[in-house]
Formats: C-alpha cells, sequence, structure tokens
C-alpha cells in the first residue's frame, strides 16, 4: 500500500476508478461496507440528512471492518454537502459544513453547483490548513481549516495527528496530499464559466451532473441520454475545461440499448477516469484496463 486513499494511487498508476452509495450511516453498515466492490463509497448530504454523527460512525465501522482486499485501512470515502458552491459568500458562510464532514476522517469532498470561480477558490482554501503554501498565489489564497480536529480523522487514517495535517491536502495540487475535491458542474452558469472553474488549483475531479444541467435547459427529466444537443454541446465544452487543466472526469451513460460492459467501455474510450457503472461495469472495466490492484 503506497496511499491511505486508494484512488489517489489507481489515478497515479492511470486507472479509472468506480464509485458507489455508501448506504445507511451506522457502525454495523460501515464494518459490511469495507468489503464494497467499489474504489471509493459516496455519501450524499447534497439530498439527504446532514448526519455527521452518522457519518463518524459508518467510517469507525470502515476502520473496524478492514482492511481492505487491496491493503488499505478503509475504502476512499467521498462526501457532498448540502450547500452549494454558487458564490464566494454562499461557501464561507457554510464552510463550517466542509469542516464537519472532514473532521469524520472522509477523504474527499464532491461539491455542488460550482457556479463561480471564486466561489471554488474558497471552497479549497476551506479544506485546507494555513500552512500549506502549493498554489497559494497562484489560483488561490491562505487555507482556512483550523486546528483543534486533526484528533479523530488521524484515528480514522490510522496517522499521528502530526502528521494528518500534513498530508490532509489536496491532491495533485499536493504530491504528498490524500485529500481529493470535486465539483459538480452543473447548470447553464456553470458551463459559461467552467474554463475559470477548472483553472483553480486544487481540484482533483468533476462531473456535469445531467439531471440539474436538464433541468436548468428546461428539460424534467433529461438525466439519461440521448440527450438534447445543448446538453451534449454542455457535456462536451464541460469534460474539455476539466481536461485541459488535469480534472479528471466522472460521468456514467445510463443508455439502454448497450449492455453494461458497453457503456463501460464506452466511457473508458472516452478518458473518463470516475466510471459511474455498477458492479458488474466496474468488474469488466478493471478486467479492459489490466487493473493490478485488488477489488
Amino acid at each position: 500500500m503506497a496511499r491511505i486513499n486508494r484512488v489517489i494511487e489507481l489515478w497515479e498508476a492511470g486507472q479509472p476508478i468506480y464509485h458507489a452509495s455508501a448506504g445507511e450511516l451506522t457502525y454495523e453498515n460501515g464494518k459490511k461496507q469495507a468489503g464494497t466492490w467499489a474504489d471509493y463509497l459516496e455519501v450524499d448530504f447534497e439530498n439527504h440528512p446532514f448526519d455527521t454523527l452518522g457519518l463518524l460512525a459508518f467510517m469507525r465501522g470502515l476502520v473496524d471492518g478492514g482492511p481492505t482486499r487491496s491493503g488499505h485501512r478503509t475504502p476512499t470515502v467521498v462526501a457532498t454537502l448540502p450547500s452549494n458552491c454558487r458564490t464566494r459568500e454562499e461557501m464561507w458562510a457554510n464552510a463550517w459544513q466542509a469542516r464537519h464532514v472532514l473532521a469524520t476522517g472522509v477523504h474527499g469532498i464532491l461539491h455542488t453547483h460550482a457556479r463561480q470561480a471564486s466561489a471554488v477558490q474558497a471552497f479549497v482554501e476551506t479544506c485546507r490548513y494555513p500552512f500549506q503554501t502549493a498554489g497559494v498565489g497562484k489560483g488561490i489564497l491562505q487555507g482556512q481549516r483550523g486546528a483543534g480536529g486533526q484528533n479523530v480523522p488521524a484515528e480514522i487514517w490510522g496517522v499521528s495527528a502530526q502528521e494528518y495535517v500534513q498530508i490532509a491536502d489536496p491532491w495533485p495540487l499536493n504530491p504528498e496530499g490524500e485529500l481529493i475535491l470535486s465539483l459538480k458542474l452543473e447548470d447553464r452558469e456553470c458551463v459559461a464559466n467552467c474554463e475559470e472553474i477548472s483553472a483553480v488549483p486544487g481540484i482533483a475531479f468533476g462531473e456535469w451532473g445531467p439531471g440539474d444541467m436538464g433541468m436548468s435547459y428546461g428539460h424534467p427529466d433529461a438525466h439519461d441520454p440521448p440527450y438534447p444537443p445543448e446538453m451534449v454541446d454542455a457535456r462536451r465544452r464541460i469534460k474539455a475545461a476539466y481536461e485541459k487543466f488535469g480534472v479528471r472526469f466522472r460521468s456514467g451513460w445510463r443508455d439502454t440499448q448497450m449492455t453494461e460492459d458497453e457503456r463501460t467501455k464506452h466511457l473508458i474510450d472516452e478518458g473518463v477516469m470516475d466510471v459511474g457503472v455498477g458492479e458488474e461495469g466496474a468488474r469488466y472495466g478493471r478486467q479492459y484496463t489490466n487493473r493490478q490492484m485488488p477489488v
């Protein structure tokens, strides 16, 4: 095991990764999910109650149910937040949500409705300790995460509190960092600003949010293909912006005319690095890319 965060380890090896829902936030489910087929588990606080006590119990269950078959202490865990990342002011007003989630020992945050670059800058700054300097003055300001909350996540990661504050920093901005920060660019305002947003240092991966994107263009239910032309153009532009600035693209492709294997191959061939398919598709994808790391 070279990393605490196995998603980073896989991306550094050039491998696409696969995610699944964390499910119920309990200690018992954490023990069960320690053996998940997925490379990371997503905790959805965007649409469900903001239960950080349950999340902490879940994280402790992951530790006690581990290690994973790949030798990692836990699977990677990424959480969304209840607030959006629309403006810098909104981000600062809700920065406590990011701090509370990070204090449970998760490995990343996927922030929603990232509409302005200044809001994304504030997001990255919120998740960093002030002594970290990579990227400061080059698109972001000094970190704003405070001391005092490092003991519990250090326990979850299996490191000292002193080591935790050194490595709890966004990758790949900090090559030694173990946090992965992500965005959803999921409406017309996001599309208009996607190049500027993608240039902000500290973002590891992102998606385009087809459900909300469709609503923004006047389509109540356009989550799945075939997409109307304006959504095809939006996806293409967002993907290109991400790739230009080294942000890995997350996407699913729920075309009912294709098998799960065909959908997986389609996404991998397209260059998607967080492939939104189920367990069967992940099994095929790992074989297709000659994955060496055990699940």
